[in-house]
């Protein structure tokens, strides 16, 4: 059993969770440690990862859309999906990634918006990880501003064609369908599509410094034709796409919490064990200060995690709310994460300690599902009644 990280019993964290939301924390917590944990520096460094041997492990532990309801989901709670979310990027954001993708992006639109011989065809699959999907709204022209997508569905007698370019997409290049945004004449639709599809292609981005333990890829539709049943039923309108990027941040606020609570653990360890002028780096006070600060900012992003897990489960959250935890979680996240690397020095940037890896990886994290700007002007919204998206 891995040992209680120091944040949590400074906070005395526990306390405020269920005993099964516990036990399913510490299996993931377990699994993460014994499964990813040791391979996880080399599949940053060569960027690969066996996505397909995981996604069935990930499947068969029960957190692929563990917070749906039905066709061979869990139906678990927000806060235990957030609690996943957090032990998984602990690890790394590239398996959070892999995990919110499938989950929070590809499987909720199904489950939200999709008609039952849709749910029936591709859930209980992509539950067990069988089946991998990714979501396609971003494109190379429109990232914070997706209502001007160019990604077009035209009526053909009965059928559909779909025309465009998405960009920065998970799993998009080994994915087995793909949840897919566009323009019609009747406004912007969701669309089930197999990636099998003639005219779908989904060449692989490479040369990436952050998220390298992750797929991402473009995805390109050339006159691809789908039936008409193809088309999400309950999904018209932002809405759709919206409110399953609401989700998929959900697990963010949770998940980069756990990047920085690695970082801060490691820095502890070494701070510990590293002789400075024949004392512990440990025993000054500049390093104390350091960790102290960093203790509290990781203590209180757990706990807003927390309070958004029991809204989100009683059905109340907002989604100014879930953009207050993106952006003070993710901010937070990524200057631990700079900080820490000073405590290690040259060893902060060797990927022998997570550190430079998880800040890194946060610099994606911070930009996608809304970057910061976009959340502060959520907030602003909620707090004027003023919109100064444009």
């Amino acid at each position: 059993m891995s040992r209680t990280p120091a944040v949590t019993q400074l906070l005395a964290l526990d306390s405020l969770l269920e005993p099964d939301e516990i036990e399913i924390r510490d299996t993931v917590r377990r699994f993460a440690d014994e499964r990813l944990r040791p391979h996880i520096a080399d599949w940053f460094e060569h960027a690969h990862i066996p996505v397909r041997d995981l996604a069935k492990e990930l499947g068969g532990l029960g957190v692929l859309g563990m917070h749906l309801d039905g066709y061979g989901c869990a139906g678990l709670s927000a806060t235990t999906y957030g609690l996943a979310c957090l032990e998984l990027e602990a690890v790394d954001s590239g398996i959070r990634s892999l995990v919110s993708v499938q989950g929070s992006l590809a499987m909720f639109s199904i489950h939200h918006w999709g008609s039952e011989e849709q749910k029936l065809e591709w859930l209980p699959r992509m539950a067990t990880g069988e089946a991998i999907g990714c979501f396609g709204l971003t494109e190379p022209d429109f990232g914070s501003n997706p209502g001007g997508m160019r990604t077009t569905a035209k009526h053909h007698g009965t059928d559909w064609v779909l025309n465009g370019t998405k960009m920065w997409i998970t799993n998009g290049s080994i994915a087995d369908v793909a949840v897919v945004w566009a323009q019609t004449d009747d406004g912007i639709r969701g669309f089930v599509v197999p990636t099998d599809t003639p005219g779908f292609s989904a060449p692989e981005i490479h040369k990436k410094m952050s998220l390298r333990a992750s797929i991402t890829s473009e995805l390109v539709l050339e006159d691809v034709r789908l039936p008409a049943a193809a088309v999400l039923p309950e999904a018209r309108g932002l809405t759709g796409p919206l409110t399953s990027l609401g989700e998929a941040r959900f697990g963010i606020v949770f998940g980069s919490m756990g990047a920085a609570r690695d970082c801060l653990e490691t820095a502890i360890d070494y701070a510990k064990t590293r002789e400075v002028f024949e004392k512990p780096l440990a025993a000054y006070q500049l390093t104390q200060a350091k960790l102290a600060d960093m203790a509290v900012e990781v203590g209180k992003g757990h706990l807003l995690a927390y309070h958004l897990g029991r809204l989100k489960d009683r059905g109340e959250i907002t989604a100014a709310q879930v953009s207050t935890g993106k952006l003070n979680n993710v901010r937070e996240a990524i200057a631990v994460a700079r900080e820490c690397r000073t405590i290690l020095g040259a060893n902060g940037i060797t990927l022998e300690y997570p550190v430079i890896r998880h800040a890194n990886n946060l610099e994606s994290v911070l930009t996608y599902e809304g970057t910061s700007e976009v959340h502060q002007l959520t907030i602003g919204r909620a707090l004027t009644g003023e919109s100064a998206f444009r």
